[in-house]
């Protein structure tokens, strides 16, 4: 009998590179896509523990979900970063690159 392929590893794979390309879309699609190929990996876990010798395909479902916790990692220190620098410079700092390179220069002692 030949093997099938998993449902959701093809889906999985692309969603947990996704959730690493787009970490610095201010790290929200980053977690989004990692969490969606988080909750996709674990039916097809499921799945595959229940039958494996039915299933082909499971390499993809480890690397999907490796690749979307590093994403998530990412998006979360991108989310803590972008947060750290609200809280240091300010709102009007962040949109005024002059002000902002005076306070750089100030934190930093330039």
């Amino acid at each position: 009998m030949e093997k099938q392929k998993l449902p959701n590893a093809t889906a999985v794979l692309i969603l947990g590179i996704a959730s690493i390309i787009t970490c610095c879309c201010y790290g929200v699609l980053g977690i989004i896509t990692g969490v969606v190929a988080l909750v996709l990996a674990k039916k097809d876990t499921q799945t595959y523990l229940e039958n494996p010798e039915l299933y082909s395909n499971y390499s993809n479902i480890k690397t999907g979900k490796v690749l979307a916790y590093i994403g998530i990692v990412l998006s979360v220190l991108y989310v803590l970063l972008l947060i750290w620098f609200y809280a240091t410079f300010g709102m009007e700092a962040m949109q005024d690159p002059v002000l902002m390179q005076e306070k750089m220069n100030e934190l930093f002692g330039v």
